[in-house]
């Protein structure tokens, strides 16, 4: 169960996060809103990596942010651009570090990361060079290295961003495998029509939350309500 107890964070002098409170345990959940909602910052929150100011993220009772080895054991997290996420030269040796740092010895780190690749068919992959890989490649790398550790959450961060569309089904049919409970940042209502529970971010507050036919038609008609104006001319500040 993920529980966020009024979260608030504030980022450069702005509030990006206002007493966001909630409690999840569906299998697949969206979270939408425009760039800029808040939507990263909750993302960075529930996965430990953004301490928040006032409130706690927790998951089964641990607090993401106060416990760093339950929240690489609980969570992992797939961000927008695989160039960010990727350290090591070789794909083997970027799946291998999650699980090290999980303390497996090298002898069952390689038994898993060989596992992981014969799962999704990619055993030649293994000493590829990850810079040679294509953005896709690389996101599905990425994706594999989550997995290998075996989290009861993964938190995907647009990772569909600037993908072509052959591309970004097929990394869409392997989210759909996963067994893991799946959250799901986007400002894209497509990739999240099928899910359990959708809740919208806005403002760094909850506009919205529920069954995802509903919030997403209520997300949608504010995007067109929104592109008919000229809220472009607007200067922040």
């Amino acid at each position: 169960m993920l529980q966020l107890r009024n979260v608030s964070v504030k980022l450069g002098g702005a509030q990006a996060l206002r007493q966001v409170s909630l409690t999840a345990q569906e299998r697949r959940i969206g979270i939408v809103g425009r760039n800029g909602s808040g939507k990263t910052t909750l993302a960075r929150v529930i996965a430990g990596l953004q301490p928040a100011d006032e409130g706690s993220a927790e998951i089964a009772g641990r607090d993401m942010a106060r416990d760093r080895k339950a929240a690489l054991r609980a969570v992992g997290i797939l961000f927008q651009n695989p160039d960010h996420q990727i350290i090591f030269p070789t794909v083997e040796e970027e799946i291998a570090f999650g699980l090290l740092q999980l303390g497996r010895s090298r002898a069952e780190t390689a038994a898993e990361v060989a596992e992981i690749l014969t799962h999704f068919g990619k055993t030649h992959w293994a000493t590829a060079p990850t810079h040679g890989l294509s953005q896709g490649q690389k996101q599905l790398v990425c994706l594999m290295a989550v997995l290998a550790m075996r989290p009861s959450l993964i938190v995907l961060d647009e990772p569909y961003s600037g993908l072509d569309i052959p591309t970004r089904m097929q990394l869409m049919r392997y989210v759909d495998e996963v067994e893991a409970a799946i959250l799901h940042i986007t400002h894209d209502p497509e990739s999240v029509r099928h899910y359990d529970r959708v809740i919208w971010i806005d403002e760094g507050t909850i506009r919205a939350d529920g069954a995802a036919s509903e919030v997403l038609g209520q997300f949608e008609a504010q995007m067109r309500l929104w592109g008919g104006r000229d809220d472009l001319s607007d200067l922040a500040g």
